[in-house]
Parts: structure tokens; sequence; C-alpha cells
């Protein structure tokens, strides 16, 4: 079975362009909305393509019009962006964000995943990066053969606890010096991918954003550098 596995679109319409191989099924590992102009458009789609979904902080956040517990130099962007969010998105989509489930368990081929949007001993907000020991004791807490993880926005595979923990990096908002939507295809084994997208268009529509112009700029420059403007050491 051949399965794309994503995070962290962030309401980055045009990045999900980037997903036009066949696949038998897609799998969502959280942060649909937020920071981006289209948050509508995104849940739309993964309600209707997705097979599998779980909730991150910022569904969380919008869903239940919380803080989603963000690093200092995203928080404003955050804020703004929630705000507008939550404005457009309508009753039924905020109520799909909130019924959202924290972790999810998959077997598929004899192989069992277990997938999460930051780690099991905290679905939501933890933020363990790659190469971190954290994630040998992470892996005490799940029965696996892959744990699908993301929140962190930047793509690794390691070994942990005699099993693999991948995070497929972020669609929508990468954060690895390019700005190309970043994603996992399993099919034999979990392949780490890039690929462009039509980054214009959605720098374009953050033009048109109703949120102050410094956020407009900043999120712009998040696109534009790959994450390395102003990045944040927790909970993006």
């Amino acid at each position: 079975m051949r399965i794309a596995v994503i995070s962290d679109i962030h309401g980055n319409m045009e990045s999900l362009s980037v997903l036009k191989e066949p696949y038998d099924e897609l799998w969502v590992l959280g942060d649909l909305v937020n920071y981006g102009p289209d948050p509508g458009a995104v849940v739309d789609f993964v309600r209707s393509h997705a097979t599998v979904v779980v909730q991150g902080n910022h569904d969380h956040a919008v869903g239940f019009n919380e803080d989603p517990h963000c690093s200092p130099p995203y928080r404003e962007m955050a804020k703004e962006t929630m705000e507008f969010t939550r404005s457009v998105l309508c009753r039924e989509q905020i109520e799909y964000l909130a019924s959202l489930p924290l972790v999810v368990e998959r077997i598929v081929e004899d192989t069992k995943f277990v997938l999460c949007h930051a780690a099991p001993s905290d679905p939501l907000y933890k933020y363990v990066p790659a190469n971190s020991p954290q994630w040998e004791q992470e892996m005490e807490l799940v029965s696996a053969d892959f744990l699908l993880v993301g929140h962190t926005h930047t793509p690794f595979v390691q070994a942990a606890g005699g099993s693999l923990v991948v995070n497929p990096g972020s669609l929508g908002q990468p954060k690895t010096g390019a700005n190309k939507a970043c994603y996992a295809i399993r099919e034999k084994g979990i392949v780490l991918e890039s690929a462009d997208y039509d980054i214009e268009r959605t720098l374009g529509k953050i033009d048109r954003m109703p949120v102050s112009i410094r956020v407009r700029e900043d999120l712009k420059a998040v696109l534009r550098s790959g994450g390395q403007l102003r990045i944040g050491t927790r909970n993006p």
C-alpha cells in the first residue's frame, strides 16, 4: 500500500499541489490551520481526501478558542492568524478540528503505526527535535514499528527503542532552509520527499489577509526563507 504522510499544512492550499503521485491513503499529522491564507479550503481538502487525521496544537487552539502555546517569535503571528481563521471557518469546520483524535494506531500489511502530532507523552505541545535522546523515552510509551510525528516542521527518520520515528516535515511552512513543501511516502519503506509549489501565489494571498502589516511580512519571510528567519525554539 502506498501512503502519503503530511503534516503542518497551516492553511497553505498551494502546498497540497505537490501530492500528485498516486497514493492509496493520505495520513495527516495535524496543524491544518493558522498562519496560512486558506484554512477553510485546507480543512475541506483533508476532510475529503484523508484516511487518518490527528489533531495538532493549532487545530486544538482553533477548535476550542485556546492559546496554541507557540514560541515567542511566532506568538503574534499565531494570535492574529487564529482570529482570521476562526472568522472564516464555519461552525462545522471548527467542530471538525475540535473532534480530531490526539493519537491514532493503524496496522497496514502487518506493520503497526502510531500517529500523533508532537510526541506520545504530550501529543499537542511537546517539542522533540531530530536526534534527541528523548525519543527513546517516548518510544517506551507506545508499541509500534513506526511512530509518525510532526510539529517541528523539520523532516527526519530516527531509530529509537527498536522502532523508527518519522517526521515528514511541514508541507505548508517548512523549516529546512528551503521553501519546498516536505512530505513522506510509505510503500516498501518510508522515503522523505520535498517539492516546489507555487509559493508566489501563497505570498500574494497573505498580502490580502486582514492581519497587521508586520504579521503579513513575517509570514512571508518565514515561507521565503524556509523558516530560517526568527526561528523559535519551542512549539511552532
